[in-house]
């Protein structure tokens, strides 16, 4: 345990040639070596763990090696590189702006530029973190990254460059890092596994190397963890296991369901997935995902687009060749719907599973429509010499201008009418349960109608409506239907207004309000018949919370009110 050193500390690049994946960046420096056209100040950007600081080092000690190899590279054999090996460089000063980022902490950084190196041509300044830096050691950073001594060099780095000041950037040489290919991770993780004798699946090394998300460290720092649970064999159900992804076996498996309508095999596999600990919207994404690379993996110029292995990449050509891409598109459009939906659901299992459902009938809905198209085809039609030209042919031809052999149009599959007209009579027997159910309710309303709403059954159930306006938030209406002494007399509902505007607020309810007698009145739907009544000076008014109604009011009181606005040309603001 003592001598154990972690996998992104131990095979850390020491040259350019070893680090991977930026080599854009690798050779300017090395060319810049090489000419003598150093920068005065580097600004090294783009994510974690691509390789920033490692490359800042690398150039601190190969700027400063006495015997530079023709490959622009440290020698590692003198004087200074072997300081550098071993730390003790008094030429190269690095410098946390993550924790160091105040102006004493950027004081000091300028007080040691003032010394000459000790050895080599260079005294190098690795500030990390950089826009970490407070604005006042920005500020009093600026002169001397803009004229440092002929032998300083600054080498900055950065996560986010956006929140350097853009004086600090126009004073720099700025590398933009980029993320490391998947591919050249697994390739990475390939030679250290031979170097640790660890015995390994290249699924098992791409999974980490999808993982890691372009950060080489982070893939070191999973390998890592993987080698601890598993020990020397990893294999891709271990890494399946212990990252705790849903593998693709899973999504090849759903999509194979769907294609052979197997709806009770999905529930039980997403009930499987849930298991495991995993949110069933996160295995709808990753479905998505699937159908996407499935429609990459039809044809040879996409197929590069998968980042999988070339074992998987296979699996996805073979399986693209059974689904059809308007299943796949249909699929999509399904899970969007659903994943727009879902965060106001109060069970998105159950939205999943309706996703599921309805994608495991598309293939049904496909054949529908295939056969539909089909049936609007025009038949076979064969002209033979000398016979006259169907209606569908060309009428200008005569029998002498036919060619001497028969012309055969290519024949039309025949459509399996049996399952059209199943779906047919489907439809129609929903759309007959429709209407009778229509008209039954009809008949229903009617019959209620015709018995007439007591005085005593009004009163009773009017205090509901009056709450269900309450429930659902509209404070104006239930403030009308309260103040208004409504009364049943001659089978109507007699309710008393005080202004236009609540007149204007019961005719707008008036489907809110038919629908909530029905229920309370048992199926009845009384009319209501408003009288206009002046309210009296002591009475308080009810006004709507609307700017509309709000204007109507103060007009009712003082006229020139709808002269300024249209004088001042005003407009309601909502």
């Amino acid at each position: 345990m003592e001598n154990f050193i972690v996998s992104f500390r131990k095979y850390r690049p020491a040259t350019f040639d070893t680090v991977v994946g930026q080599e854009h960046i690798t050779g300017t420096l090395k060319n810049a070596i090489r000419n003598n056209h150093l920068a005065q100040a580097f600004l090294f950007c783009g994510p974690r763990g691509v390789g920033k600081t490692t490359c800042a080092r690398i150039l601190a000690k190969t700027i400063n090696c006495q015997q530079v190899t023709e490959q622009a590279e440290a020698c590692d054999q003198c004087d200074s590189c072997e300081q550098f090996n071993k730390g003790v460089s008094l030429n190269v000063l690095e410098l946390d702006a993550a924790s160091n980022n105040s102006v004493d902490n950027i004081r000091e950084l300028i007080e040691q530029v003032r010394y000459l190196p000790q050895l080599g041509r260079y005294k190098i300044f690795i500030v990390d973190e950089v826009h970490m830096l407070s604005q006042a050691a920005f500020n009093a950073f600026l002169k001397t990254l803009e004229e440092p001594p002929p032998h300083a060099i600054f080498i900055l780095a950065t996560t986010e460059r956006h929140k350097v000041l853009p004086t600090i950037l126009s004073r720099c040489q700025i590398f933009d890092f980029k993320r490391i290919k998947v591919e050249d991770i697994r390739k990475q993780l390939e030679r250290i596994c031979e170097k640790e004798q660890v015995q390994f699946d290249q699924d098992a090394l791409h999974l980490i190397a999808q993982k890691a998300d372009g950060a080489l460290r982070d893939a070191l720092s999973i390998f890592d963890q993987q080698i601890s649970f598993s020990g020397q064999n990893l294999t891709l159900e271990s890494v399946l296991e212990n990252l705790n992804i849903i593998d693709y076996e899973h999504y090849f498996k759903a999509t194979e369901m769907m294609r052979t309508q197997d709806v009770a095999g999905l529930m039980l596999l997403l009930d499987e997935v849930m298991f495991k600990g995993f949110d069933p919207v996160s295995f709808l994404s990753g479905l998505c995902g699937h159908f996407r690379d499935l429609l990459m993996a039809k044809t040879e110029a996409t197929v590069k687009l998968l980042d999988v292995s070339d074992g998987i990449r296979k699996r996805y050509i073979l399986q693209s060749r059974e689904i059809p891409e308007g299943f796949l598109m249909s699929g999509l459009n399904i899970a969007a719907t659903i994943e727009a939906n879902i965060k106001t659901a109060r069970s998105p299992r159950l939205q999943v599973e309706l996703a599921l459902m309805k994608m495991a009938f598309l293939t049904q809905v496909i054949d529908l429509a295939q056969v539909a198209d089909e049936k609007k085809k025009p038949e076979s039609v064969v002209v033979a010499p000398g016979q006259p030209a169907s209606p569908a042919s060309d009428s200008s031809m005569s029998p002498a201008q036919s060619p001497a052999k028969p012309i055969v149009a290519a024949p039309v599959a025949e459509p399996n009418l049996s399952l059209l007209k199943g779906g047919v009579q489907a439809i129609r027997g929903l759309s007959k349960e429709l209407q009778e159910a229509k008209e039954k309710e009809q008949q229903r309303i009617a019959s209620a109608n015709s018995i007439p709403l007591s005085a005593e059954e009004f009163a009773q159930q009017w205090p509901h409506i009056i709450r269900e306006a309450n429930n659902a938030g509209d404070l104006f209406l239930k403030a009308i239907l309260e103040s208004g002494d409504a009364k049943m007399q001659g089978g109507q509902i007699h309710l008393i207004v005080r202004s236009k505007v609540e007149e204007s607020k019961i005719q707008d309810s008036e489907s809110w309000l038919a629908a909530h007698f029905r229920t309370y009145f048992g199926g009845r739907q009384p009319a209501v018949m408003m009288q206009m009544e002046e309210a009296s000076p002591d009475a308080p008014v009810i006004m709507g919370t609307g700017a509309k109604s709000k204007f109507a009011r103060m007009a009712e009181i003082n006229p020139n009110i709808v002269a300024l606005k249209e004088a001042l040309d005003l407009e309601f603001v909502y």
